[in-house]
């Protein structure tokens, strides 16, 4: 697997950033229910919240799950009839039936999975290092997913059930709230009376402005914002028509299973610090990335198709020269998106194998953090842990 040296800021938003990668958000009364990546059509009679718990109708989910009447559950606890339908409480329906149950928050949708696959889809990357009573699980994510992702291999469930606290870089189910938007404006938009035209050349304005008509958009429709967001909302575009979602990622998947739990969810990073890292690159790479992007986005879709394949088959070797290749985009590029951020990260997760209250920690970070001189498996190797892929 070889990835082109164009591919490097693809490869970072999808294997190393989470902050533009947002949730969607479905309507606000409605909930839907996905059973093994196929969306549920519940007609006249649509799943409702009741106290907090979701309700789902018996007759539609038993045909979902394509379960026969001697399978069903009986007696569920917390079941209701509203006109005669019966009403089942998905999480405990689900547990008591032998399926994985979670709760997408941002898009208000419920997601079942077998727990009796004939082979799991994702392998991923995780590894295990202890001291002092502590143990931190490292699962190197890949922030956009599809439903092939799932469900995952065993050992990485097994991991996160392990786990008291999960570490992310940031909380997802944030990104869509009102502050983090405004955030994004402020940083990401021109407010000296400048747009992106004053400060790009001719040919690159030029190249996103056809680009943008060929969509159906206006030529100037991203005028007020910099490089920086007009790249990478691209590539979450792209990404998004390729049928990967951030709210099928990774991150997503286990920030909405540790909520459940009501387990911790510990942010290593910010959006703040995610977005002036962006926000502070110099205008020549701003630019230089942008071009590349908008010189490569027909090749998007081979591209994270490739990123998946290494990412479910679990391949280091993939993983290694993937962030070789953001490497090699310069030292600005992989300064701030890798190496800045990995040493700190490093510094996090030594805190939490010096504790003194013998936790365990999973800690789900983008797969481009981990491997390579500068990953942080390595710099916690450096500092003498023993760390071992799993």
């Amino acid at each position: 697997m070889r990835f082109k040296k164009w591919t490097a800021s693809l490869l970072s938003m999808i294997m190393s950033l989470v902050v533009l990668v947002p949730a969607t958000s479905a309507a606000p009364n409605t909930v839907s229910v996905k059973v093994d990546g196929e969306w549920v059509q519940f007609g006249e009679h649509a799943p409702v919240i009741d106290q907090g718990s979701t309700l789902v109708p018996a007759e539609e989910i038993y045909k979902a799950l394509k379960l026969k009447p001697e399978q069903q559950a009986q007696n569920v606890s917390g079941s209701k009839t509203v006109d005669g339908v019966t009403y089942l409480p998905v999480r405990s329906f689900g547990e008591i039936s032998g399926y994985d149950v979670h709760w997408g928050a941002s898009e208000r949708a419920v997601y079942i999975w077998s727990k009796q696959p004939a082979a799991a889809s994702g392998r991923g990357f995780l590894w295990e290092v202890e001291n002092a009573g502590n143990k931190v699980y490292l699962l190197g994510t890949m922030h956009v997913a599809d439903d092939s992702f799932y469900p995952l291999d065993p050992a990485i469930e097994s991991a996160f059930a392990e786990a008291d606290n999960l570490g992310v870089e940031v909380d997802v189910t944030k990104g869509s709230s009102p502050e983090m938007q405004k955030l994004l404006l402020d940083l990401g938009t021109y407010q000296d009376g400048t747009t992106l035209k004053d400060h790009i050349s001719e040919t690159t304005y030029a190249k996103l402005a056809k680009f943008l008509t060929e969509n159906g958009m206006e030529r100037d429709a991203f005028d007020p914002f910099k490089p920086w967001v007009v790249e990478m909302t691209l590539q979450t575009l792209q990404a998004s028509k390729s049928g990967y979602q951030g709210q099928v990622g990774i991150d997503y998947y286990f920030v909405s299973k540790a909520m459940e739990r009501k387990i911790p969810v510990i942010e290593l990073e910010s959006y703040e610090s995610q977005l002036g890292m962006f926000n502070e690159f110099s205008q020549e790479l701003q630019e230089a990335n942008l071009l590349t992007t908008l010189n490569s986005l027909q090749a998007v879709d081979d591209s994270v198709n490739s990123m998946a394949e290494m990412w479910k088959t679990g391949d280091d070797q993939a993983l290694i020269e993937m962030v070789n290749a953001i490497k090699s985009s310069g030292d600005e590029y992989y300064k701030a998106m890798l190496v800045d951020r990995n040493v700190k990260m490093t510094e996090k997760i030594e805190g939490y194998l010096k504790g003194k209250d013998s936790s365990t920690y999973m800690i789900a970070v983008g797969a481009a953090h981990m491997l390579g001189e500068k990953g942080i498996v390595t710099l916690l190797q450096e500092k003498g842990y023993t760390v071992t892929r799993k």
